[in-house]
């Protein structure tokens, strides 16, 4: 396994290698959590690999979770046992190989009868078990005191306690971000704004590789591959159809909504949980970078998008359930910013209308012309799924034997720091980077704004070494605002598209666009 070392995180250079590059051993279609595993894990094997994105990496679901590394309580509640082993498994993993974006969370589920607490305790005590010797911490019962104190804004009435236990959470889009750069290290090729526009394909109907256009220069790129694998997320059906045109749609889409209030909604440190809503669902409320996100729904939809739209029920819906849970009613004007994310889950064999009898395990599929898919899944697992994916290449004889090197593997900017109250810190080992150029442009040290912690370096950094590309990119997936404040985030796009364009060499027209652009897109995360 090669050991990370110095390396180029650019467009401009990965465009050079796409040029130089005859034949690939992997191209990767899909830059979200399923797509940069694969790509990871491919690099770190050695094979030559590239990955293709058609917009940012992590534009559509992967930047739109929950924030969370668990097992999954609800899929245990349901039977899903291997799901949940296998998840509480990577999450360990993910907490050994990235703790500078992955964090141990405490969550607690107010009971308001005794039953409830009894069979939530349960439960909960089960799921530590299964984490075997990656187990975070004991789960605990609280009496309605201790429940009261740990979660102050609860509503006290008819509280007869309550259990905490722990899982993971985490930045998902940082973790996108330093996938891409570990696949960097390993040699690897990404391109943001490079969408996969037709399958090449030889006599026989074998699929040889892949035609690419770069969204930014027009270009059109013919790239031969040992291996073509379709990781697009929601968006798996459109490749598919590339390949056979009546191909039965592989995934259904479903729709998660997440609204941010103020943390004051929710003081403290402790998630709250609630384990069945009205039309049983769970909801989580999180702690996140100062803000409470509360969420999620979960609606299937008929249309994929990258930036889908919440709709007025389910933000009702979410609303409503925290308003029986918390002493101070959350009401849309104190919403922050609302964003949708859909679920690529793996579409069912019969017609239904219900998203939990639809699988979230990942499943895989290679045509009869070589083409490999891979749907379902979710964030924790994305590792597994790159390993079974790669894994299942070799066993069809579409690329050499060599084994999985990613359990082990540290993500880049691996750092154990334990100072977790500076928030550069989620940069990792890059931290000490982005102050030597506050150090050597002492005006990148300027804080963008007197809310969010985020100085101007940031920007630049994002631009040099994170392969951001538009004002969206920073303020949405490279610093977070968009999705924390949107109001807040329409203030910054001047300041912002203004440092961008002196790094990136853009005039002023360049800049009036992109402000724009930005203010549009941001109006859709307003109420």
């Amino acid at each position: 396994m090669k050991e990370p070392r110095p390396f180029v995180f650019s467009r401009e250079h990965f465009l050079q290698q796409l040029q130089q590059e005859g034949l690939w051993d992997v191209v990767v279609i899909g830059g979200g959590a399923t797509g940069l595993g694969i790509a990871v894990d491919a690099a770190s094997r050695g094979y030559k690999t590239v990955l293709l994105e058609q917009a940012d990496f992590a534009k559509g679901t992967s930047s739109r979770s929950t924030k969370l590394v668990h097992g999954g309580v609800r899929y245990l509640a349901q039977g899903h046992i291997k799901l949940v082993l296998e998840a509480l498994r990577e999450r360990g993993r993910l907490l050994q190989n990235a703790p500078h974006l992955v964090n141990v969370q405490s969550f607690i589920i107010p009971t308001y009868s005794w039953w409830d607490r009894l069979v939530y305790g349960f439960g909960l005590t089960v799921y530590d078990w299964m984490a075997g010797k990656l187990r975070l911490r004991s789960t605990t019962f609280l009496s309605a005191q201790e429940t009261a104190q740990q979660l102050p804004n609860i509503k006290p009435k008819g509280l007869t306690g309550g259990v905490q236990y722990f899982d993971g959470q985490f930045d998902d889009t940082r973790l996108a971000i330093n996938l891409a750069q570990t696949c960097a290290e390993q040699d690897g090729v990404l391109l943001n704004y490079m969408p996969v526009v037709n399958l090449l394909k030889d006599g026989h109907g074998k699929v040889v590789g892949v035609q690419a256009k770069d969204l930014e220069s027009g270009q059109h790129y013919s790239l031969q591959a040992k291996t073509v694998i379709n990781a697009t997320g929601v968006f798996v059906n459109s490749i598919l159809h590339m390949d056979a045109p009546a191909q039965a749609p592989l995934v259904r889409p479903s729709q998660g909504v997440h609204v941010v209030l103020d943390q004051s909604f929710l003081k403290g440190e402790n998630a709250l949980m609630i384990p069945k809503t009205s039309d049983g669902r769970v909801l989580f409320m999180v702690p996140w970078h100062g803000y409470l996100l509360v969420g999620t729904t979960d609606t299937l939809v008929n249309e994929t998008s990258l930036e889908p739209q919440a709709q007025e029920q389910e933000i009702d819906f979410i609303l409503e359930t925290a308003s029986h849970y918390l002493t101070r009613t959350p009401s849309r004007a104190d919403v922050l910013s609302v964003f949708a994310g859909q679920r690529p889950l793996a579409a069912p064999t019969v017609h239904t209308h219900k998203t939990k009898e639809i699988s979230r395990s990942h499943s895989l599929l290679v045509a009869s012309s070589g083409l490999i898919t891979v749907t379902g899944g979710k964030w924790t697992t994305y590792r597994q799924m790159a390993e079974d994916t790669i894994d299942l290449a070799i066993f069809h004889g579409l690329l050499p034997s060599a084994a999985c090197r990613t359990a082990q593997l540290k993500i880049h900017g691996y750092t154990l720091d334990e100072n977790s109250t500076d928030p550069l810190n989620i940069y990792g080992t890059d931290k000490a980077r982005i102050l030597a150029l506050v150090q050597q442009f002492q005006d990148l040290g300027q804080p963008l704004h007197p809310k969010f912690p985020h100085i101007a370096a940031q920007v630049v950094w994002a631009v040099q070494h994170e392969m951001a590309r538009t004002v969206e990119d920073v303020l949405a997936r490279r610093l977070r605002v968009l999705f924390l404040d949107a109001r807040t985030a329409q203030e910054l796009a001047p300041k912002v598209a203004a440092l961008m364009a002196s790094t990136l060499g853009k005039d002023a027209s360049w800049e009036e666009i992109q402000i724009k652009q930005f203010q549009a897109l941001a109006r859709q995360y307003v109420l």
